[in-house]
């Protein structure tokens, strides 16, 4: 069994840039079991809630911080009209779920609900609008209900619906997937269009709007560069009246182990092959990001427009039996060592990536929470994001790696195996490392300088196997457990990481 290593210097009194808590957003769609069963039971369900909303649940993402929660999609915002969704719930007309399981939505969790939702969260709410088959005012009248006061049109309606103060909504999307579900655009369509909603997405009473432009799909970089050239030109400073267009753009990226759409592997049952493959493909997400970052450096160095990666995660085969347009799958400790290098891969961009919302929070894709009736189960990743809650706000301190050899060389590639990324507040700093590698354990050399600094405690997840999971009837089959690999040799941390593993040192710091 190999043993890789890495050696690197972070110095501690130079800041880098900071690590917006929003790189930690959630997602929820209207989605197989995410909202109804995952999110929403009803205030008669047996389940503990609150005004209709699941207690366990609520908890154990306030556990970790959750930041900001994008509703009500995905593909299902641009065929959602949002007047359907508010009044009187036994009053609200029902539709058909066309992208999802093609199943009707009664419509019972709307505005109201997922306002109440976010506020039991202590969640931003990130709002998506319909660009696909909506209309300009539709959106503008979305908005001015959701966060106008007064006597207006909206606002009174509200009032009708039980709600008399309006809400702070800061981040707003304008459409998702236009270059597909959200209305098979091109970029230069998409612009002209998202260019005259943002407009009349208004700022009231203070409500000063993040508008969030519908980005490309993975690496189109064309797409990104049409929107860039819509409010800059090379080099020179973004428009001064680009507050009424966007202030991001986002993209989407998912995790396969095949470039099969059709057949991208089970969640629980994958070789050796395929896990080299997942992490290949994970992998891609630095190169997509640093691609966009450098097509939005040409027209705004100064890093005024910021980038959202608003659906990522890995996507399998749903699990057997279970109905294909709800999108539920497993989740392994293989999905949390993805989770943990898209982190480090989010913190070494921070500069230009500003939010980025795992797809989804329960039940469906690489969710945090999977629920079976009462009860409920935290997922490997769930760790991860719990484990690195301490990067949320936190100065990011580069790591500049002096040598490693810890890389996974193989027929079906070639990638690094250990990665690592530091940040500090409030007197502490926060290590994160990940070694993907499959079968060798491996070691990390971190010189610590410009501070002093001392352990205070470690942890880390861990499991036999790459397929070991978390079920109703073994909950703690993958969760975090105290961890004595990490140890101080002069102004050196070390780390001796166990094959497949995710870690987390706290350091007191001087």
């Amino acid at each position: 069994m190999s043993t890789g290593n890495l050696h690197g210097v972070v110095d501690l009194d130079v800041a880098g840039a900071t690590i917006s808590r929003h790189l930690y957003g959630h997602f929820a769609e209207h989605l197989g079991r995410c909202i109804y069963e995952g999110f929403w039971v009803g205030e008669d369900s047996p389940i503990q809630n609150t005004a209709g909303v699941r207690d366990d649940v609520v908890q154990a993402l306030k556990e970790i911080s959750i930041p900001n929660l994008r509703w009500p999609g995905g593909c299902f915002a641009d065929e959602y009209h949002w007047m359907n969704g508010v009044g009187p719930r036994e009053e609200r007309p029902s539709m058909v779920n066309t992208h999802w399981g093609d199943v009707v939505e009664d419509n019972s969790f709307g505005t109201h609900e997922f306002m109440q939702l976010c506020e039991l969260l202590g969640a931003e709410p990130y709002v998506s609008g319909n660009v696909g088959s909506g209309t300009v005012a539709e959106m503008s009248d979305w908005v001015e209900y959701l966060t106008r006061s007064g006597d207006a049109p909206m606002s009174r309606l509200r009032r009708e619906h039980g709600r008399t103060e309006p809400w702070k909504v800061p981040f707003w999307g304008i459409g998702n997937e236009s270059w597909g579900c959200g209305g098979n655009m091109t970029a230069e369509q998409y612009t002209q269009l998202a260019s005259q909603f943002s407009t009349y997405a208004r700022n009231h009473d203070g409500n000063e709007l993040y508008r969030i432009a519908a980005g490309p799909n993975r690496d189109d970089y064309h797409w990104t560069e049409t929107l860039m050239k819509s409010i800059s030109t090379l080099g020179g400073p973004v428009e001064e009246r680009h507050h009424t267009r966007w202030q991001a753009l986002s993209f989407h990226y998912y995790t396969h182990a095949s470039d099969d759409w059709q057949h991208k592997g089970s969640a629980t049952e994958f070789d050796a092959e395929e896990y080299h493959r997942t992490i290949l493909n994970a992998w891609r997400i630095d190169e997509i990001v640093r691609g966009h970052a450098r097509v939005m450096d040409a027209y705004d160095p100064e890093a005024t427009i910021g980038l959202v990666c608003d659906e990522w995660g890995t996507w399998w085969d749903v699990e057997p039996g279970t109905n294909p347009g709800f999108l539920f799958q497993q989740n392994t400790l293989r999905d949390a060592l993805v989770a943990g290098l898209h982190f480090d891969v989010f913190h070494a961009n921070a500069r230009r990536l500003v939010m980025a919302n795992i797809a989804q929070t329960v039940n469906v894709l690489q969710a945090m929470v999977l629920t079976d009736g009462a009860k409920m189960v935290l997922t490997p990743t769930y760790h991860v994001f719990a484990m690195n809650a301490g990067h949320q706000d936190a100065t990011s301190h580069p790591v500049q790696v002096v040598s490693s050899d810890a890389r996974y060389r193989g027929e079906v590639g070639e990638y690094a195996t250990l990665t690592t990324s530091v940040s500090s507040r409030e007197g502490s700093a926060l290590v994160s490392l990940t070694n993907l590698d499959a079968e060798g354990g491996g070691t990390v050399r971190l010189d610590l300088r410009g501070r002093d600094w001392q352990v205070a405690t470690a942890k880390i997840l861990a499991a036999p196997s790459l397929q070991a999971h978390n079920t109703v009837q073994d909950p703690s089959a993958v969760a975090p457990v105290a961890f004595d690999g990490a140890r101080r040799e002069g102004d050196t941390l070390v780390v001796d990481l166990p094959p497949h593993s995710f870690a987390t040192v706290e350091l007191t710091l001087a």
